[in-house]
């Protein structure tokens, strides 16, 4: 069958007739299906991003064609803006000092992840293709090319996990340094494979040097203009722009011109968005850098559609059984020698277990750099093995754009580093009172330390709050425990300069009305709210019956949530 993306023009040409209302409606069904697959699989404990990219494969090529070719490729914008905001993001998790501390390790596994799956690759390819078609050197021509292609890693899934499961730690480091510099390695490597290809299939022959020349050109003017942009944005950022809206619109304005401008001079737009990315959080003043927050606040749509599109391009109907048996090889030896290659690189330069035991599960997904190198193959073997290669490739980045995301998720799982790149503002909404006030563990009512009888006297409420570090509590009623007061340590200290009268009062005569009250499963941004509201510190507990569960107190509050991110530094630490 041939290729449904092999007659481009004339299908734009129709595409062309659409109105813009069947347009809107096409956006419309990509997003609306897409975040309802990404939350289904979610829900199955799978990563979002698989849910999109079978949501994809459902209304695309492979299922229902609810999305033609023609549709996909004019959609083809919204590729090249997700990929330029996932490297302006890898850019900025590359800073000056972390370059410094793992810079090492990077070359390292680099070398390793790269080299010995293009050897692995290329050997097992070579076989299997003699053995089925004969010819040596069609058989030498599949191993070099597959073998230089297999080395690219897609940094879109991948980081989307990532993102996803809010990780940090050497492993996620790691996998992001990687990603963002392997692609340019699978270049090299294509340069070297398509040179030696060309005299054995009998086509023209470009000389090696040229080909290094042309890619050395094409990843330094990437990494110039992305730098000038982001010099650029820096600039404007610092004296001009201060509104949060307008630095995230002029800031993704240099992100897409600079993108636009790697475009029309053929060089490569993700390596010049991360260099953007590199030279803002590196070299730009301090408060320019929110922009990668509110950069991350409007990507999440872009990537639905992105993902959506990715499971839509793949045609699983086109691969014959020969070709079906070397993409089951290919995915095999890249995995072989993904696994090899990474925990031999960690080895060599000593980087941390979970990097040595984990990085090859977060390394296996592939997409848009090796299905362009397959494009390049097709059209520098168009009489040969390019056609041939790029349903392989087609067909394996079906497989290891589904597989992949699980694998990461895998890792950084084992790793230990899910949920770890938190912030205090993310701790405060996913925490409720009584995550604060007794932890994991049940409390009821008649067991709450913080509570005083209404009988009480002055020298038992004393007492109380000698033998705790409340500096509050709740006064509730002898027979129904329900919640009737508050006493305050201030309140209290005034009580005590009335003299010796105060003696003989009860907890009932020195007690206060609260102001307000919350719940045990009420979110701490309600809680902070009502503190604002109230101008209060301190708020008893109570259930729907005012039964009391003790005082939420702003000061403990915040020691909570400062001793929760004291934990997470350590144990960042802890792991190297």
């Amino acid at each position: 069958m041939d290729d449904p993306f092999a007659q481009v023009l004339p299908q734009m040409m129709h595409f062309a007739h659409l109105s813009g209302t069947q347009f809107v409606l096409l956006l419309g069904i990509i997003m609306f299906f897409g975040a309802i697959g990404g939350r289904l699989f979610q829900k199955l404990h799978i990563p979002q991003v698989v849910g999109y990219i079978v949501i994809g494969i459902i209304i695309g090529a492979s299922g229902l064609q609810v999305l033609r070719p023609e549709t996909i490729i004019a959609l083809n914008p919204v590729n090249t803006i997700a990929l330029s905001l996932i490297g302006f993001l890898i850019g900025a998790e590359l800073k000056i000092d972390v370059i410094k501390k793992y810079g090492k390790q990077f070359i390292g596994i680099l070398i390793g992840e790269s080299i010995v799956p293009f050897f692995v690759v290329g050997l097992l390819v070579t076989g299997i293709a003699y053995a089925f078609m004969g010819d040596i050197k069609i058989a030498i021509s599949f191993g070099l090319v597959l073998g230089a292609i297999c080395s690219a890693t897609a940094p879109a899934a991948t980081t989307d996990v990532l993102k996803e499961y809010r990780t940090r730690g050497p492993l996620t480091t790691t996998i992001l340094g990687i990603v963002a510099m392997d692609d340019a390695v699978a270049l090299i490597l294509y340069a070297i494979a398509s040179t030696l290809v060309a005299p054995l299939l009998g086509g023209h022959s470009v000389s090696l040097g040229a080909q290094l020349l042309n890619i050395a050109k094409d990843i330094f003017g990437s990494i110039v203009v992305g730098g000038l942009f982001g010099a650029l944005v820096a600039f404007v950022i610092k004296n001009l722009m201060q509104d949060a809206g307008r630095v995230l619109s002029f800031g993704l304005g240099g992100l897409f011109l600079s993108t636009g401008v790697c475009n029309q001079l053929g060089l490569d737009n993700i390596l010049a968005a991360m260099s953007l990315g590199f030279f803002m959080v590196n070299f730009a003043p301090g408060k320019t850098r929110p922009i990668f927050s509110l950069v991350e606040k409007f990507t999440p749509p872009i990537y639905v559609l992105f993902f959506v599109l990715v499971g839509a391009k793949l045609n699983i109907w086109v691969v014959t059984p020969v070709l079906g048996v070397l993409a089951i090889v290919y995915v095999s030896g890249r995995t072989l020698g993904k696994s090899i290659g990474s925990r031999l690189g960690a080895r060599i330069t000593k980087a941390p277990d979970t990097v040595r035991k984990f990085l090859p599960w977060c390394l296996l997904s592939q997409a848009g750099v090796a299905i362009g190198l397959s494009i390049a193959a097709s059209n520098d073997f168009a009489d040969s093995i390019g056609p041939q290669i790029i349903l392989i490739i087609t067909a394996t980045t079906f497989i290891v754009q589904l597989l992949g995301p699980i694998c990461v998720k895998h890792g950084i799982t084992k790793a230990g580093e899910v949920g770890l790149d938190v912030t205090e503002e993310d701790i405060i909404k996913t925490t409720k009172v009584k995550d604060v006030t007794w932890g994991t563990e049940p409390l009821c009512a008649a067991d709450c330390p913080a509570t005083v009888r209404e009988v009480d006297t002055l020298a038992c409420v004393l007492e109380n709050f000698e033998t705790h570090h409340n500096q509050s509590f709740s006064v509730i009623t002898s027979d129904t425990k329900e919640m009737i007061g508050i006493i305050t340590l201030e309140h209290l200290k005034e009580t005590l300069q009335i003299g010796e009268m105060a003696d003989s009062l009860l907890a009932v005569d020195i007690m206060e009305r609260p102001l307000c009250t919350c719940s045990p499963e009420d979110s701490l941004p309600d809680v902070y709210k009502k503190f604002t509201e109230f101008d209060t510190e301190t708020m008893p507990i109570v259930d729907s019956e005012m039964h009391s569960y003790g005082v939420m107190e702003k000061f403990a509050v915040d020691h909570f949530l400062h001793t929760k991110i004291l934990e997470l530094n350590h144990k960042l630490e802890s792991m190297g």
